[in-house]
């Protein structure tokens, strides 16, 4: 009498879920992207005019306790300027463009330095930034609260499934997730105010996502 062999079935199953955490954190510094255009007929005088300009703001800055390392030079352009005119271009003279970045440690300053730039000679603040300098410490926090999630979530599941044990993870996957800083943008300034710009921080959101398969 021969015997009939049958291939084992697997009786593993396997599940896919998608863990999901966040925290929100209060940025701890600013970064503020300040510059100063100049026009000019002639390309000297702008370029002359732009760096009385933002000598004196980087100057009015260290003199706020900004630390020299914290301003760096961003971009510095040069254009011509055109007008078209019954469809002919008319020559308008040289615009010069210098930006620096400026990282402010303490946040409760950023309008004041703002103000103070502006006063000084700034005439376009193109970004405000909010950041966190330990982000990666949050992160991390993220991700447990991405796992634990998971694991809620497999244990449901396996409840409702009325499975008899706990399920087991077999591979975690990270998914990328960058949390992007609180952004202001402001196209131009005026120097009439004399009150200070008022900036809310608001809060970073810090965020995890985990694909886990779990076996049962």
């Amino acid at each position: 009498m021969r015997n009939s062999k049958h291939p084992s079935v697997s009786k593993t199953r396997v599940i896919t879920v998608t863990g999901i955490g966040e925290l929100q954190v209060a940025p701890n510094y600013a970064e503020l992207r300040i510059e100063v255009v100049t026009q000019a007929m002639d390309i000297s005088e702008a370029q002359n005019e732009n760096a009385r300009l933002m000598n004196q703001v980087i100057q009015a800055l260290l003199e706020m306790n900004i630390d020299r390392e914290d301003i760096q030079t961003a971009s510095y352009n040069i254009y011509p300027r055109y007008d078209y005119i019954e469809g002919k271009q008319v020559f308008r003279g040289y615009e010069v463009s210098n930006a620096i970045t400026v990282k402010v440690v303490d946040i409760s300053q950023v309008g004041r330095v703002i103000d103070v730039a502006v006063k000084n000679g700034a005439n376009r603040i193109s970004s405000v930034e909010f950041k966190l300098a330990n982000e990666s410490n949050y992160y991390h926090q993220a991700l447990q609260i991405a796992f634990m999630n998971a694991v809620a979530k497999a244990n449901t599941l396996a409840q409702t499934m009325k499975l008899p044990y706990y399920p087991e993870p077999i591979e975690i996957t990270e998914e990328s997730e960058e949390s992007p800083p609180v952004m202001f943008r402001v196209a131009s300034v005026s120097t009439q105010e004399t009150y200070q710009t008022p900036i809310e921080q608001g809060l970073i959101t810090i965020s995890a996502r985990l694909n886990v398969k779990f076996k049962y």
